[in-house]
């Protein structure tokens, strides 16, 4: 509970939209957070029981509120962002991108340059992006380039100097990649129109370029000037070739914004897509570090805000996943089917990608890291009280009955352990019954860790269904280990998770971290269970089939099994083969009686 200063604060508290700041006792910004209600916003903090550490520990900390009243959520959630980048406060969202972006300018000058750069200077100049990827940037360069020759030199290019012949053509005219400005074989007029073809290019607008190419070409052909139109033809489809790549949608869909938004326990991911005239001219994600595990809507608020303010987006429509208020002057639409619905899919696809690919680095550069994430995000799925660093998994085999046997594997942070994996043979059952089996072998190695005073799994999983996991069970209960240990059980079929007295199953998602280990789990318990019942058949078959013959006893049996592995190689092997092995006595004997 608050203290009385804090108390007294709390209570008169404003009931309007903005934004509050949490001081802790050393007069430092902790948090910063937006609110519809201030007041109702802050007391909850105060009144609430919060199952999140750090949040009961922010709590704790506060010492001091500062409020401020802004006219609309919208202006709230700027204020906040703001705010958070300015101070940086310790139980905010972290936004994980300090990156230096390139951008496309448009020169202000007479016959104006457009190049890429890295730094904005506001001399009037036009500056397209920012752009996430250099790529892109240069593509476009090319692309303009290849279209509309424009100058690359610094000369001041006045009427004056021009006039009075200051300057002389170079190389880059001789090579077809300007139109020489600087000795007037080109008007300012006709030098313009290209650089506004530039701009609509850059923009995602292609059609009037594309309008003026064709009617060049027809105009050349008609004047029987092939060449030329050759020439207009080659623009014409690498500006075609280009537009075709770019463009992925209805082209009736411009100057919108796309978000999406997923979460684990500790990171956010924000993709953002704009689109102009169809085509989508920027893709960018976004990492957050979470702090307070913030929901999905509050990461995705935050991050449209930062993002579009990072690239002067002014799109007056935005597609999401779900709803979100953005204010009065952004529209925000939640696409159902169609293209829409196709570009907010494509956003979560590319949220999705970004986040594997820091989850491929971080098992590289940050494997605690990486272990951590997987434990927290299983204990979370199968609502474990616990991180489950330490699982094992039994899986049962047996062939119609024969050589009954059972595997228990084990993982420690996700991984195999096969130190402690171990094989049972089973003792108490008679003919192929699974349940009692199962039973039988989680009863003896839990019998055994407790003998031994071992450390036990946080997690075991059966491969088996309802049945399987119910035998498990009475053995734990028998042991006086039910509610101890975690338990659950993994169906083949449709991998269903079984918890214990739960008639419904859990289906993860097939792309689950957390279904991977538990099938890795199932799989390694599978393989290593079938290869010692394999083995076991193997050498029963073998020595079966020897029991029969005659003057062959248990030394000669090790002979042969050494040797030839199998009863089917001792049957077909040669006699000199056997004399071998076994002498000469003994080998005619065994090869004569093979033989019949």
């Amino acid at each position: 509970m608050a203290d009385n200063a804090l108390s007294l604060q709390l209570k008169t508290l404003p009931d309007s939209p903005g934004v509050y700041q949490y001081y802790d006792a050393k007069d430092s910004v902790i948090y910063v957070g937006k609110a519809k209600n201030i007041k109702k916003r802050v007391n909850s903090y105060f009144t609430k029981t919060h199952d999140n550490n750090r949040t009961r520990l922010l709590v704790k900390n506060i010492v001091r509120v500062e409020p401020i009243v802004v006219e609309t959520e919208m202006d709230a959630l700027l204020l906040e962002n703001n705010l958070i980048k300015k101070y940086q406060p310790r139980y905010n969202v972290l936004l994980k991108d300090d990156k230096s972006y390139p951008w496309i300018c448009i020169k202000k000058e007479r016959f104006p340059r457009v190049f890429y750069t890295r730094k904005l200077i506001k001399d009037g100049s036009e500056y397209f992006g920012p752009y996430t990827n250099m790529k892109t940037v240069r593509t476009l360069l090319d692309l303009i380039k290849g279209l509309y020759p424009l100058r690359t030199c610094k000369y001041d290019l006045s009427a004056k100097k021009i006039e009075e012949n200051k300057y002389k053509v170079c190389l880059e005219y001789h090579l077809g990649n300007c139109l020489a400005p600087c000795e007037n074989k080109i008007s300012e007029e006709s030098y313009t129109e290209n650089i506004k073809a530039i701009r609509n290019i850059i923009k995602g607008n292609f059609k009037e370029s594309l309008q003026q190419f064709r009617a060049q070409m027809q105009e050349h052909a008609a004047n029987m000037e092939f060449e030329a139109a050759q020439k207009i033809k080659d623009k014409l489809d690498i500006l075609e070739n280009y537009k075709a790549k770019s463009t992925i949608v209805n082209p009736k869909i411009s100057n919108v914004d796309v978000f999406s938004v997923l979460s684990d326990e500790s990171y956010g991911y924000v993709n953002f897509l704009q689109l102009s005239y169809g085509s989508i001219i920027r893709s960018h994600t976004i990492e957050i570090k979470k702090k307070l595990n913030e929901s999905d809507a509050d990461l995705l608020s935050l991050a449209i805000i930062e993002i579009r303010n990072r690239f002067h987006s002014q799109s007056p429509e935005v597609y999401l996943p779900f709803p979100l208020d953005l204010g009065e002057k952004i529209k925000v639409t939640v696409p159902q089917l169609g293209d829409k619905k196709h570009l907010v899919d494509l956003s979560m696809r590319n949220a999705k990608y970004f986040r594997m690919e820091r989850f491929k680095q971080m098992q590289i550069v940050d494997p605690d890291r990486h272990t951590t994430r997987l434990m927290s995000q299983m204990k979370t799925d199968l609502r474990l009280s616990e991180e489950p660093r330490h699982i094992e998994c039994f899986d049962n085999s047996n062939l119609q009955g024969s050589n009954p046997v059972a595997a228990c594997v084990v993982f420690r942070d996700g991984k195999p352990y096969k130190k402690d994996y171990r094989h049972y043979n089973i003792k108490t059952v008679v003919g192929p019954d699974d349940f009692a089996s199962m039973e039988e072998v989680v009863y003896r190695r839990y019998k055994r860790l407790l003998d031994e005073d071992a450390s036990l799994p946080q997690l075991i999983i059966i491969d088996g269904g309802k049945g399987q996991l119910s035998s498990a069970i009475k053995s734990l209960e028998q042991l006086n280990l039910r509610g101890k240990i975690a338990i659950v059980g993994i169906a083949k079929r449709l991998e269903e998770i079984y918890f214990p007295e739960d008639p419904i199953p859990l289906y993860l998602d097939k792309k689950s971290e957390s279904l991977k280990i538990i099938q890795h789990l199932r799989n390694e318990a599978h393989r290593f269970g079938i290869t010692f019942h394999r083995n076991k058949r193997s050498k029963g078959a073998i020595t079966s089939g020897l029991d029969k013959i005659k003057g062959v006893g248990p030394k000669t049996k090790e002979l042969l099994m050494k040797e030839f592995k199998s009863f089917k190689r001792i049957k077909a092997a040669t006699k000199e083969d056997l004399i071998r092995v076994l002498g000469e006595n003994k080998g005619r004997s065994l090869h004569q009686q093979l033989q019949k």
